[in-house]
């Protein structure tokens, strides 16, 4: 008698029309949402006037940036109610839901009067809406990666996943690109006055085009199957602390590493390169540019690899590769444009790794009946704590005399992306709940 056990069928790597329609409605739908919330700090400096006194430009435009951290407070707990929802009534609603809140935001902030006519009003709506914003914008990373997972075939995962990457870093550019076309044509006075509310208008436009997408698409097989077998729970967020904690634990420490070292090199390296070594800071950011441009290029290619090799090899090579450069990256810098443009090309290739993953690791936790919670809360929390504040830390160090000691703080959390990349399961070909 044969005791010989029959081996699985290889995953596939074709997508239909069908998966690949959806994968491309999730990416642009989720490029319009993170466009939504990037013309809020592109414009920052113009409107901030308008709704707070006038008098004190500076004390405005720190009020106007506190509304956005505020913004970042809300996203755990969009990440927690928004992935709730998603897992009891399905992805596609939750999609629908979040991108609804987050244009509705933006029509909000374009048509509401300034303070001078609606007196402390004005601030008030200012902070509402963004927190609507911050609380759309947690609920969206755990609702869109678990839609664009649950839409691909078994083996084109990471590179399905890759596209919600792509598509924040998309809405991140195209915002920057809405804000030099309307400072390049607009002259002042009117940029001040109106110009700015045209952008959040637009925001809340392209809105409405990715609410269209996400309605004409439909629901993941994974969820509809979860709903069919009465495997959804009445509060997906129990469920998920009580039934998998490891597996939400585990979400969180793969965040730490990446969205540290991330925050560095897209917020702080071109900064401390200007302070540092006198370089234009113009010439920095154009260098900065330029190596996002290239990471948003090489992320699908990651996911390939990734969906080839598996998910450890290509994590581990940016978490060894960042203890690697580390040093050399802050040490090397010369007030050169080629040099300063080829660490952060280095960087941003190595931050592939991470970024090309970090939303199939997290999917494949966890069943579909939690999945969009169990993404959502642990990455909320864990951007908060690490990624929001990594550029405040790096701030402080160099405005205390340990700029020198800048590249410990990355290799620290290189470090930790080791120990937790080294000893979680690899789950290339693992195979969805």
């Amino acid at each position: 008698m044969s005791t010989t056990t029959p081996t699985s069928a290889a995953p596939s790597t074709r997508l239909s029309p069908a998966q690949r329609k959806a994968i491309v409605a999730g990416a642009i739908g989720n490029t319009v949402e993170w466009v939504d919330w990037a013309i809020y700090t592109t414009f920052a400096s113009v409107f901030s006037a308008k709704f707070f006194p006038t008098g004190d430009e500076t004390a405005a435009l720190l009020s106007t940036l506190a509304v956005f951290a505020v913004g970042f407070l809300m996203r755990p707990i969009g990440g927690a109610v928004l992935g709730a929802y998603g897992d009891r009534h399905g992805r596609k609603k939750g999609l629908t839901l979040t991108i609804s809140l987050m244009a509705g935001a933006s029509f909000v902030i374009a048509i509401c009067p300034g303070y001078e006519t609606i007196g402390i009003a004005a601030p008030i709506v200012l902070v509402l809406a963004r927190l609507v914003q911050g609380f759309s914008a947690g609920g969206e990373f755990g609702t869109s990666s678990a839609f664009l997972i649950e839409s691909a075939a078994s083996g084109r995962r990471a590179f399905a996943g890759s596209w919600q990457q792509v598509s924040v870093g998309g809405g991140v550019l195209i915002a920057s690109a809405l804000g030099f076309v309307l400072t390049s044509t607009l002259d002042e006075a009117a940029l001040h006055s109106w110009g700015w509310r045209v952008a959040f208008g637009l925001g809340g436009l392209l809105g409405l085009v990715g609410l269209w997408l996400r309605v004409s698409v439909p629901e993941t097989e994974a969820f509809a199957k979860a709903a069919s077998s009465g495997r959804t729970r009445a509060n997906p967020l129990l469920a998920m602390l009580r039934d998998h904690p490891r597996a939400a634990l585990r979400v969180a420490g793969v965040t730490v590493a990446g969205t540290l070292i991330y925050y560095i090199w897209v917020s702080y390296m071109p900064t401390y390169a200007h302070v540092a070594t006198g370089i234009p800071l113009s010439r920095a950011l154009l260098a900065n540019t330029i190596a996002v441009v290239v990471f948003l290029v090489l992320l699908p290619f990651g996911g390939l690899l990734s969906d080839r090799i598996g998910r450890k090899p290509t994590m581990l090579a940016f978490a060894i590769g960042f203890l690697v450069l580390a040093w050399p990256a802050f040490q090397f810098l010369d007030g050169g444009f080629g040099s300063l443009l080829a660490i952060e090309i280095v960087g941003m290739v190595l931050i592939v790794g991470y970024s090309a993953n970090c939303a199939v690791i997290m999917a494949e936790q966890f069943p579909a009946e939690v999945r969009t919670t169990g993404i959502g809360l642990p990455y909320a929390l864990s951007v908060a704590i690490f990624g929001g504040t990594a550029p405040y830390v790096t701030t402080w160090m160099a405005s205390n005399g340990h700029r020198d000691q800048v590249w410990l703080y990355v290799a620290a959390a290189a470090l930790v992306g080791v120990a937790v990349y080294a000893t979680m399961p690899e789950t290339k070909g693992k195979e969805l709940t």
